[in-house]
């Protein structure tokens, strides 16, 4: 059968292809080895695959990484998230921290199913923090990725989760030096706009929000106004409504926005009154 001629005929090359000189010939197994595991079986690939993949998630080769981080889903599907996580999640968190940024965008993208898979306590302990810094990655595709992941997230454990586990981190990131980092912040306010309830988006984001349209930096209080065209979206598409003092606070803040220096200020402060 399958599993008997896999085992005998095939792994022993495997084997030998893991550990060649040629990096391109790792590569290329690396695209293709997961896909033994469901041909094999779960047992087969527990016992003989796991220990091979471990090897290539520690190739030198960033190529070899990503491919084998970019094709877990098919494992997964046969030895299910437990297994692979208490086999591969020690490679997982070291790989979060890859000094090549496409790797650390393909485990960043994996986030989501590995957080719906091994439930809130797991994630908390072992894979938040590792979300939360990459908001401040240097490389932007990677921070965009953290902050689309965070909606995602927001909308597996919940608008109380997102209260007390993630918004303050987010919020926190309004006071770095870092003009990217505030940016950042408010990328993620958008995004947590449109998962998070009503209550939570006018008692925690919206003062921080109100509060960064006095940055120093014409870039992030041009943002402020684009971040309270969204909000205000948001809130309507759940057919919802602030307070009418969070909404008056809203107006001034855009009307002070529309007498800024800066003329891209200007522009996206007027843009947002008239839809207010």
């Amino acid at each position: 059968n399958a599993e008997y001629m896999g085992m005998n005929n095939v792994l022993p090359c495997v084997k030998d292809l893991v550990n060649d000189n040629n990096q391109h010939v790792k590569t290329a197994l690396a695209s293709v080895i997961m896909g033994l595991a469901p041909i094999v079986g779960k047992d087969v690939t527990i016992e003989h695959l796991l220990p091979l993949f471990l090897a290539q998630l520690k190739d030198d080769c960033p190529e070899v990484r990503l491919n084998i981080i970019s094709n877990l889903e098919a494992v997964n599907k046969v030895i299910g998230i437990q297994q692979l996580s208490q086999s591969l999640l020690p490679a997982i968190v070291e790989l979060a921290e890859d000094t090549k940024w496409r790797v650390r965008l393909a485990i960043n993208e994996y986030m989501p199913l590995l957080a719906e898979q091994l439930g809130v306590s797991f994630f908390d302990e072992r894979l938040n923090s590792l979300c939360q810094a990459w908001l401040v990655d240097h490389v932007f595709a990677v921070r965009e990725a953290a902050t689309n992941n965070l909606k995602r997230l927001v909308a597996i454990f919940g608008s109380s989760w997102a209260r007390t586990s993630v918004v303050p981190k987010v919020l926190h990131m309004s006071h770095e030096q870092n003009y990217l980092h505030r940016m950042t912040c408010l990328f993620c306010i958008n995004v947590l706009a449109e998962v998070c309830d009503v209550g939570l988006i006018e008692e925690q984001m919206l003062p921080v929000v109100f509060q960064m349209a006095g940055d120093s930096v014409a870039n992030v209080r041009f943002n402020v106004a684009k971040t309270i065209q969204i909000i205000n979206s948001s809130i309507k598409a759940q057919n919802k409504n602030l307070s009418s003092g969070a909404t008056s606070q809203m107006k001034s803040v855009l009307e002070r926005l529309v007498e800024d220096t800066d003329v891209d200020v200007r522009f996206y402060g007027q843009e947002s009154l008239q839809v207010l």
